[in-house]
């Protein structure tokens, strides 16, 4: 992750605003045998663990690794509050110093382009008994010309334009690069669009959990950026909840068997 890109400075509003994964994306990877009770899964990436704790409440022994601390701490604080338990490590995914061939599945959610990726997936296939699993995936916003999302990206841009997440599709297509050269076979990706109705205020919370807004910019320009956010959507987008499309994409693909 860039140096000057620090989730840990929102982990509060990360842990509280931004919706995790749909029931949906749980039931698909069933077909691929992913997320069964009783298996060993490492979650990379974990930040404040939402995606470990659905496998957690699916019955699956879930490790979740993240680089920072308070992200961590606010996993802790999450778990605590809902009753889910995970083994939470920190450490780095391109070298978690975990034990070879030590996880049946191995998942990396909205993470993956934060990672130096080939030396990630050199560790999973490390991490991975034969055959093991290895799950890819993102639950991204959708710009779509005139909606709230479209507009927000446009704000973010006006109070910082070094942000390079605006006009995304939510499909990662160069990642099946990264799987293949790493030496995984079975390589399938899929996707499907849900609608994610926010209010007002988890809406600004979700925008200050991001890389472009309270991750990147200081806590002045910060408050700067959530009035404006306030502002524009009362005048603009004044239903409350608003609907924000969202896509989910995954790439799932195997280690090999020897």
């Amino acid at each position: 992750m860039p140096d000057t890109i620090d989730f840990g400075k929102t982990s509060e509003d990360y842990s509280r605003h931004r919706a995790g994964f749909p029931d949906e994306f749980f039931n698909r990877l069933r077909a691929f045998r992913v997320g069964l009770a009783g298996q060993r899964l490492l979650d990379l990436g974990t930040g404040t663990g939402a995606l470990a704790r659905g496998f957690a409440r699916r019955g699956c022994d879930v490790t979740g690794l993240d680089p920072s601390l308070p992200m961590l701490k606010a996993a802790r604080q999450r778990n605590r509050e809902v009753g889910t338990h995970l083994h939470l490590i920190n450490a780095k995914s391109e070298a978690s110093g975990l034990a070879a061939k030590s996880f049946d599945v191995v998942t990396a959610g909205q993470c993956w382009h934060w990672f130096e990726r080939s030396q990630a997936a050199a560790e999973v296939r490390r991490l991975l008994l034969p055959d093991g699993v290895l799950v890819i995936a993102h639950f991204d916003w959708l710009p779509l010309p005139g909606n709230v999302v479209d507009a927000t990206e446009h704000l973010i841009l006006e109070h910082n334009p070094r942000w390079a997440g605006a006009g995304g599709t939510g499909l990662h297509p160069d990642w099946l690069a990264d799987v293949a050269l790493g030496g995984f076979v079975e390589i399938e990706t899929f996707s499907f669009d849900v609608p994610v109705w926010y209010s007002h205020e988890s809406w600004q919370g979700r925008i200050r959990a991001s890389a472009g807004v309270a991750a990147s910019l200081p806590a002045a320009t910060v408050t700067q950026f959530d009035e404006a956010l306030g502002d524009m959507l009362a005048t603009y987008f004044p239903e409350d909840p608003v609907l924000t499309p969202h896509r989910v994409w995954a790439l799932v693909c195997h280690a090999p068997l020897t």
